[in-house]
């Protein structure tokens, strides 16, 4: 077998080799990926849609960027799994916007609009009408075609079928999230609760607001992708990357996100899962033990390192943020943290200060 073939599917097992991966095949593929559709996008022929179609684009590109980096554990795949990532990742940011700035509050708008997700994993479902009760609908064929996208990437995944049921539970959990979390202010709560009264047996060790955070993330499905690309995929492999990334990979990385945005989400209205917990101290407490859970977890599943990686990633990603600066007692939440912290995470939080300081 050819040399560079044989490295193209071995999984990167140290951070050198892994952001080698990532600077020379994943940052400028995903790039490429995304101008295509930023140029699509100015097509759009509603105003409004268009801004916000182009502002996912432009202010969220870190999502597939950081999505994308499943895709360097797999470089022979990469041609699939970087578009499939970036236009799945890029539905998620644009209806995030749409219901953020939107001025319905309808849960029905909500919900039709993230049927495109669903959608989008799920080739054999005939296609829906998404802005059905939106108040702007023209976008020029943008939204389907993001959604056809996916679905024709997907079905070069030789093993997605041993995946589709769990893809298609995360990203169900994910629209119930995006639906309840952007309804009137003062139902908000309410409906969150109700739906954690549905889950909450099947995950115990969790409190309400660490299962709402993981349901956030969309990195579950994307090491789902991952993993479908594998020929030898078994259903017990499925299963071990289920509980170690629902919920606590998940969690770890939606609970960091909401913890650097404290100031921001206060200010502009928004829920903070961060802000349930008691105290500062319980909320750091509650993290390292996910962080923990996490590591356990990953542990069980087929290139360890790899996982520990991403997970070391995420807390180095978040915690360098310059939101954290800003903040004091998310400063000092930080600290904690980043007590005793592995080589591994301090090799990541100064390249993400590198990244952040030359773009």
């Amino acid at each position: 077998m050819n040399s560079k073939y044989k490295e193209s599917k071995l999984i990167p097992q140290n951070p050198i080799t892994l952001m080698t991966r990532v600077y020379r095949y994943v940052l400028p593929d995903v790039r490429a990926q995304l101008h295509d559709w930023r140029a699509m996008a100015e097509s759009i022929p509603d105003p409004e849609l268009k801004k916000q179609a182009l502002a996912s684009l432009t202010t969220k590109q870190f999502h597939c960027e950081g999505g994308a980096v499943y895709a360097a554990a797999n470089l022979e795949q990469r041609h699939v799994l970087i578009p499939l990532i970036v236009a799945f990742q890029t539905i998620s940011d644009y209806l995030d916007n749409l219901c953020d700035r939107s001025t319905s509050l309808d849960p029905r708008d909500f919900r039709q609009l993230h049927q495109a997700m669903l959608d989008a994993v799920d080739p054999d479902e005939p296609l829906h009408e998404y802005y059905e009760y939106h108040e702007e609908s023209e976008d020029g064929g943008y939204l389907t075609q993001l959604v056809k996208m996916c679905r024709s990437w997907i079905d070069l995944l030789p093993s997605y079928a041993l995946v589709a049921a769990e893809v298609r539970l995360l990203v169900s959990l994910y629209c119930d999230l995006q639906v309840y979390k952007h309804i009137q202010h003062d139902q908000r709560e309410q409906a969150l609760f109700e739906w954690w009264d549905e889950h909450k047996e099947q995950y115990p060790a969790l409190k309400w607001n660490e299962f709402a955070a993981a349901t956030g993330s969309t990195l579950g499905v994307f090491m789902l992708f991952l993993s479908a690309a594998d020929r030898n995929l078994d259903e017990a492999k499925v299963s071990l990357i289920r509980e170690a990334y629902f919920p606590y990979v998940c969690g770890l990385h939606i609970l960091l996100d909401y913890l650097i945005d404290q100031e921001e989400d206060l200010v502009g209205g928004d829920l903070n899962f961060c802000s349930y917990y008691e105290n500062k101290d319980f909320a750091v407490h509650r993290i390292a033990q996910i962080v923990l859970k996490a590591r356990e977890k990953v542990a069980m599943l087929e290139a360890p390192s790899f996982h520990r990686m991403i997970i070391e990633g995420l807390i180095a990603l978040y915690l360098s943020d310059p939101k954290v600066r800003t903040q004091p007692e998310v400063k000092q939440m930080s600290k904690q943290l980043m007590k005793k912290s592995p080589l591994t995470r301090l090799f990541f939080f100064f390249n993400s200060k590198w990244i952040r300081l030359i773009s």
